[in-house]
């Protein structure tokens, strides 16, 4: 897995904030927090990701902005407007919601009308905005379908028009796509990205799949038990995670556990099990003796048939993916992955391998650092 394209440098994302959290906080039971203090800047027209495992605090956080839960603590702005304290409908802000929320006996067009019903617009105005948000999202022919009649994905672009035709400021996305195969998933996070930017409208999506955070992202936002663990570009986050955590919920890593041989600046030098010294780049606060964890990521990993008295690992699986291969090697420090070019090396089954990398992409991370 690869992350997506850089985040824009001008036009879309302008750098200034249209949402801001502060010190937002919500608990349901008055003694556990299910969302921590939360400070977030979300700047206008761009797409950023709350991105984390079920119950880490991203559903909570996109239904506070939403309106439809209430902060415990904090306040939330929009457009330097205080709106915690508004109900949804006054906050003038689109939802896409995972199963739609579609109205069944409603045609597509009235589905769609609806925000500019209940907003009593002109009926000349809603036909425009209706036939203009249909075309957006290619379904100009489905005007007089029923839901029932319209495939998943056909729903999903439905959901999409009714929350963008009334020209929101904010879109906000809670796992929109979950429901999809995996083929119409890929597909329209394309199509939904390229939407985004051809609007400039700014986008919130919640979403546990790291694979869609990385391709749609201009930042994604980690949640771990409450709290973000790292806001960044996809690139950073995937090469450059600042805890254990993200670290692996951000795609494959190898974990070694290790001991601190040496520490210069952000250089660590530390042991592995077998005796090997692996270098990296220190992440946490370490010091000579600590206990570590190297992460590595498989694709850093190379394999090569060993010489002769210098084997490092034995093959004991291989996976071939089309584009590359996925190797399991035995190791004295344990088990390790590596992906390589399925033209680059001829390996098999129980042969000897010897292991080398680049120890600019060696993370070291102290053992208790995030988990």
């Amino acid at each position: 897995m690869t992350p997506g394209p850089e985040p824009r440098e001008a036009g879309i994302a302008d750098g200034r904030p249209i949402v801001r959290f502060r010190g937002v906080t919500k608990t349901y039971d008055g003694r556990n927090l299910v969302v921590h203090p939360l400070d977030l800047d979300v700047n206008r027209g761009e797409f950023l990701t709350l991105l984390g495992p079920s119950g880490s605090g991203k559903t909570t956080t996109l239904m506070m902005l939403a309106g439809f839960e209430a902060p415990s603590d904090g306040h939330i702005l929009l457009d330097e407007r205080r709106v915690d304290r508004l109900p949804p409908f006054q906050r003038g802000i689109g939802v896409v919601f995972q199963n739609y929320a579609l109205f069944p006996h409603m045609s597509v067009a009235e589905n769609v009308a609806f925000p500019l019903s209940v907003r009593r617009r002109p009926a000349a105005e809603i036909r425009e905005r209706v036939a203009r948000a249909l075309s957006m999202v290619r379904l100009d022919a489905f005007h007089d379908r029923r839901p029932s009649r319209l495939s998943g994905g056909q729903q999903q672009r439905v959901a999409l028009a009714r929350a963008l035709v009334f020209d929101p400021k904010l879109v906000l996305l809670d796992e929109p796509l979950g429901a999809l195969d995996k083929q119409l998933r890929e597909q329209l996070q394309y199509e939904l990205k390229s939407l985004h930017l051809e609007l400039g409208v700014t986008m919130i999506y919640v979403t546990h799949d790291q694979s869609e955070a990385l391709t749609m992202s201009d930042r994604i936002a980690v949640f771990n038990e409450g709290r973000i663990e790292q806001l960044d570009a996809p690139r950073e986050l995937y090469e450059s995670p600042r805890s254990l955590f993200v670290a692996g919920f951000i795609g494959e890593n190898n974990r070694f556990p290790a001991t601190v041989e040496q520490v210069e600046g952000d250089r660590v030098d530390a042991r592995l099990p077998g005796g090997e010294l692996i270098a990296g780049h220190g992440v946490s606060t370490l010091r000579v003796g600590d206990p570590c964890i190297a992460a590595l990521r498989p694709e850093h990993l190379r394999v090569a048939p060993a010489e002769e008295g210098a084997a490092h690992g034995q093959v004991i699986d291989l996976t071939y993916l089309g584009d590359h291969l996925r190797l399991r090697v035995r190791t004295a420090w344990g088990e390790a992955v590596s992906k390589t070019s399925a033209a680059e090396v001829a390996l098999s089954n129980g042969v000897p391998v010897r292991l080398s990398w680049d120890p600019a992409r060696v993370r070291i991370f102290a053992s208790r650092s995030g988990g």
